[in-house]
């Protein structure tokens, strides 16, 4: 499970960085490097979004160590 860890770590710091730039810049670094709305993207946004809501699951993880 360890590389799953680290890939869902990895795409919310992505998704992190995507919205720091959307909030401060109003620069979306996905939609520049892959299309505003692909279906490359789109599939981005989701792997992002499902990373994000896998990475809850560390809040349980740090508890129990």
């Amino acid at each position: 499970m360890k590389a799953l860890d680290y890939t869902a770590l990895v795409l919310t710091i992505i998704g992190a960085v995507n919205w720091g730039l959307i909030g401060l810049f109003h620069f979306d670094l996905v939609a520049f490097c892959l299309g505003n709305m692909s279906w490359l993207s789109r599939c981005i946004y989701v792997l992002v979004g499902i990373a994000g809501l896998y990475t809850i699951s560390f809040f349980g993880k740090l508890r129990y160590e």
